[in-house]
C-alpha cells in the first residue's frame, strides 16, 4: 500500500522488506501527525505477529489541526487500512488493540511538558 506519489519519501521499515512511503509537508504540524501514524502503522505490524495475523500491506493517515490563536492542538485523527485475509472481527480486535496501546497516540492523549533546556 505504498504511495506512487512522486513526493512520497522512502524509508526503510523493519516490518516490510520493501520500506514504507510517506506523504507530508515538513511543518510542525504535519511531522506531529506523521509520528502518531507512524507509531499506529508500527504498532498493527507488530501486534498483527503477536496475533498471528499475516498482514499485505497497511495504510495509516493522520489529521488534524491547530487552533492558531493558542497554537493547540485541535486533535489528530488517524484512518487504519488493512491489506489483509484476517476476518473483520481479527482486524477489529488488531485495531482496537493498537488503538489501546500506541505509544505515541497514549504520550499525545496524556499530554506532556515540552521544555526548552
Amino acid at each position: 500500500m505504498r504511495s506512487g506519489d512522486e513526493r512520497a519519501v522512502g524509508f526503510p521499515h523493519k516490518w516490510t522488506p520493501e520500506g514504507v512511503t510517506v506523504e507530508a509537508e515538513f511543518t510542525g504540524a504535519h511531522l506531529l501527525h506523521l509520528a502518531a501514524a507512524g507509531c499506529v502503522l508500527n504498532d498493527v505490524y507488530r501486534e498483527a505477529q503477536t496475533l498471528g495475523l499475516h498482514l499485505d500491506g497497511v495504510q495509516v493517515t493522520a489529521s488534524g489541526g491547530f487552533d492558531t490563536d493558542t497554537w493547540s492542538s485541535t486533535g489528530i485523527r488517524y484512518r487504519v487500512e488493512l491489506d489483509t485475509p484476517a476476518s473483520a472481527d481479527e482486524q477489529a480486535e488488531l485495531l482496537r488493540r493498537v488503538d489501546e496501546i500506541a505509544e505515541i497516540p497514549r504520550a499525545i492523549r496524556a499530554g506532556a511538558a515540552v521544555e526548552r533546556a
